[in-house]
């Protein structure tokens, strides 16, 4: 038997086929485009998911016709997709990465105070779905009105396979819409924003099944068995899951285009500052996390942009070579920031270059700030007295066995590579598996397929001189930002 992981990713879809024993049979990714209307805004059309993943499973399940038994999803997370009362898409999804919503968080935060951490376990922040649910109430009431369901990027695609309105409570923590630390929906949230439950998906653990793929769709795919749909759940919660980090302890590192410091936790654990998110994990217990906004984007940034080139080897090497250097930082705030300054407004910069810095110099030095902004999460989660005896790296920054060794040496501790390289996709593969009972929960499945294959250890030497550079890198942002 076989089974289907489908990945939701912001400028792609990438789907997984594995069998029982976890090993990876075929692989199949699909581009889409994105969409830049305004400055700051950032959008998707759902239809445009939908037909790629479609079109994705056909190629994907080309002689296991026979052989699939459950599919499962790992997604963009806090997306806004509208559906009319015919199921017909109201405007385009705005996306995690769309920045339009400063004033109404601005206004959120300011009504709840305090409270929203008792009532969400998070502060309102730009990328959130429901400051986006009240810009479209504000400056497009007549979309408003509309409104009959509001489901997340991954969750359209499951409506579109098994006609079944669902989330999953690790996607639906980023809606700022749930009551994280119970895993049902927050009615003062819901009542603030003037939306009814029935408006939202029914709630499910990433693990269960919400229903099965379409007996139309099933016949267009050639498939024989009844393939179960399983509910999913967001991208860094099953990101986690596909490189093991469920236990506490474990930390998942996501070099994507934002960064993601990802730590799990037993309990409900909300920082007092609002500074991480406290969301629930794909294993029916609960994560806390930190977003950059900028992290791989950071380095495509400086690699094709300013470089216009596409040759990533070569400039890791000219940075492998280049020297420490204690003056020259980068601040990776490219987009705006979200872990931990929590602003849109806030810009990138370099500063303490002279005319000896050569390329492999800025590239490093690129590569460093990165890692010290994903340390500043890192810091907040040591000082919430949660545990962290090593990392686990995913993502497409997560090859450089460079970037490995900075990240051990930055964050003074092991950076365990796992046998597991695809991330979400192999785990929302292993969800697949779990739904349809070849293991009995996640962590069972993640100690039994996932094993640490080598390590990198901390550099006694450059620890200690990056423990010292870091406290310069964080005095930047303040002065710079004044």
């Amino acid at each position: 038997m076989v089974y289907i992981g489908i990945d939701l990713g912001t400028s792609s879809v990438k789907l997984l086929l594995i069998d029982d024993k976890g090993k990876i049979k075929k692989e199949v990714s699909k581009e889409y485009p994105l969409y830049y209307p305004q400055e700051n805004w950032s959008e998707q059309n759902p239809e445009e998911w939908y037909d790629k993943t479609f079109e994705g499973l056909k190629e994907l399940v080309i002689g296991y016709e026979d052989e699939v038994k459950a599919i499962s999803f790992s997604g963009q997370m806090h997306g806004l997709v509208l559906l009319d009362a015919e199921d017909k898409i109201i405007r385009p999804a705005i996306l995690w990465c769309d920045q339009r919503t400063s004033l109404e968080c601005d206004e959120i935060n300011s009504y709840f105070g305090k409270d929203i951490l008792k009532l969400t376990g998070n502060v309102a922040l730009t990328g959130f779905t429901a400051p986006k649910i009240l810009w479209v109430k504000k400056n497009e009431p007549e979309n408003f009105e509309k409104i009959k369901k509001i489901l997340l990027p991954k969750d359209y695609l499951v409506f579109k396979l098994s006609g079944i309105y669902s989330t999953d409570v690790s996607d639906a923590s980023g809606m700022l819409l749930l009551d994280v630390e119970n895993r049902k929906w927050s009615k003062k949230m819901l009542d603030f924003f003037n939306v009814r439950e029935d408006q939202l998906p029914k709630l499910f653990e990433s693990y269960e099944v919400v229903g099965t793929l379409k007996e139309n769709l099933k016949d267009k795919l050639n498939l024989r068995n009844d393939i179960k749909i399983v509910a999913g759940g967001g991208d860094q919660a099953v990101g986690a899951i596909g490189v093991g980090a469920v236990k506490e302890g474990v930390l998942s590192v996501a070099l994507g285009t934002s960064g993601v410091v990802f730590a799990s936790s037993s309990k409900c654990v909300v920082d007092k500052e609002g500074r991480l998110h406290s969301f629930c994990h794909g294993n029916g217990e609960y994560h806390q996390m930190g977003v950059m906004l900028s992290a791989a984007a950071s380095l495509k940034w400086w690699v094709e942009d300013i470089e216009k080139t596409i040759d990533y080897n070569r400039l890791l090497l000219e940075a492998e070579e280049a020297n420490f250097d204690k003056n020259l930082h980068f601040l990776p705030y490219l987009m705006g920031e979200r872990t931990p300054h929590n602003n849109p407004f806030a810009r990138g910069s370099l500063t303490g270059l002279n005319i000896q810095h050569k390329r492999g110099d800025i590239t490093r030095g690129i590569l460093e700030g990165i890692t010290f902004g994903l340390k500043d999460t890192l810091e907040i989660i040591k000082d919430m007295n949660i545990d962290v005896k090593s990392v686990r790296v995913s993502g497409g920054g997560a090859k450089s066995e460079f970037w490995q060794q900075m990240i051990a040496n930055i964050f003074e501790v092991n950076v365990d590579v796992v046998n597991s390289t695809e991330g979400p996709a192999y785990g929302a593969a292993i969800l697949a598996m779990v739904g349809d009972g070849i293991y009995k929960d996640v962590n069972t499945a993640c100690s039994t397929l996932i094993k640490v294959v080598s390590s990198k250890v901390p550099n006694k030497t450059l620890e200690k001189k990056y423990r010292e550079k870091y406290e310069i890198f964080k005095k930047l942002y303040p002065l710079l930002n004044s």
